[in-house]
């Protein structure tokens, strides 16, 4: 079957049309990444967005659950230059074919997706229409040109957890993804309330690495349903959409500010930002991939690291005397990260759980540990 895609801007790509027959408005963006397009598909913070990935072939080692990063595909849509039919590899359970169209995900190959990229780039992010159902492509231009948009939607709500658990109590989970230095389940030293805006699972797990017990809440949850579980310290997780839309979330994080130490990653970051009294601003086309050069502004170091968001904190705005700029993008001068001023709370704009990306970011989760120790000692 053919596949279409359709941009706002009058442009139409064809290729070939695999996974599930249909069409998705969404707003178009890539990922430079060379490995890890499972756990890209299942990361939620692609809600709403077709990804187009840069490397030439993708679906070589098939689909394993182990590699997953949530319950289900995120992206709305899949774009590749050429997919692999045939995966050869001993973890492969399930075709990158199959596993689309079991979870009912359109997808195109054929088209050129570096300079699709490219394009994006110099033009910036785009709303789009990806189809597979024989739509034509001034159809999907117009369909394209019609969609509202990531901001009028609350994404975070649609992937959240729609109740509180406390996560893989038995570290059944624990082993595998984090390397054979670190299979031992370490003493669980703090419990922690993750509140979950679309967290990817990787990231519990590192958790837990560090002696954390995560308590998983939903994103609407309240401060003092979260301050009742009797947790140590609190978690904002990474999550999709437009960082200003889930107002419930900036109030609930804005009342445990001072109650207990807080750390916060991707949307998580921009939650904290928010909390304070902050603003963001969309990206001209997003940071996506896992090569981003960011320096540690107290330490001078430069860390490469992994990123997927399309908004960034304006530091200007945040509150002068209560929480500083932490953190740079080398590549544009963003914001990276914030702390507050008392060091009771930090976030970073980036994936240091590194699923997929590079690991030179994971020391974040050890630096929350230590803080959640200090808070513990002042009890």
């Amino acid at each position: 079957m053919e596949g279409i895609i359709g941009l706002e801007d009058g442009t139409i790509l064809r290729g070939r049309g695999f996974g599930q027959e249909g069409w998705v408005a969404a707003e178009m963006c890539f990922n430079t990444s060379m490995t890890g397009y499972e756990e890209i598909l299942t990361d939620p913070s692609y809600r709403g967005q077709v990804v187009a990935l840069t490397c030439p072939e993708i679906g070589n080692t098939g689909i394993n659950p182990e590699d997953e990063e949530s319950d289900r595909v995120q992206v709305a849509g899949f774009l590749v230059r050429r997919l692999s039919r045939r995966a050869s590899n001993w973890r492969n359970r399930e075709s990158l074919e199959t596993y689309l169209r079991r979870h009912k995900v359109p997808a195109v190959e054929g088209v050129d997706t570096r300079a699709l990229t490219r394009k994006l780039r110099n033009q910036g992010a785009m709303k789009g229409v990806l189809a597979t159902n024989g739509m034509s492509g001034e159809e999907a231009v117009r369909k394209a040109r019609e969609w509202p948009g990531l901001g009028a939607m609350d994404y975070v709500g649609e992937v959240s957890a729609k109740k509180s658990f406390e996560w893989d109590p038995e570290g059944k989970d624990f082993p595998g993804r984090l390397g054979s230095e670190t299979r031992k389940m370490p003493v669980i030293r703090h419990r922690v309330a993750a509140i979950d805006c679309g967290m990817k699972r990787n990231i519990l797990r590192l958790l837990r690495a560090q002696g954390i017990q995560p308590v998983v809440f939903p994103a609407k949850a309240k401060s003092d349903e979260i301050l009742k579980a009797n947790v140590d310290g609190i978690f904002l997780s990474n999550g999709p959409g437009d960082p200003s839309v889930p107002t419930y979330v900036h109030a609930t994080v804005r009342e445990l500010i001072g109650k207990k130490p807080i750390f916060g990653i991707c949307l998580g970051h921009q939650m904290l930002a928010h909390a304070l009294g902050a603003k963001t601003f969309k990206l001209k086309f997003g940071h996506r991939g896992g090569n981003q050069p960011v320096k540690d502004l107290s330490t001078g170091k430069v860390s490469i690291t992994s990123q997927n968001h399309g908004y960034a904190v304006d530091p200007q705005t945040l509150p002068a005397g209560k929480a500083v700029l932490s953190h740079v993008n080398l590549n544009d001068g963003t914001c990276e990260g914030i702390r507050l001023v008392s060091g009771e709370a930090f976030s970073v704009q980036y994936h240091p759980e590194a699923a997929p990306g590079p690991h030179d970011a994971a020391y974040f989760f050890r630096q929350f540990s230590d803080l959640l120790d200090a808070a513990t000692k002042k009890r």
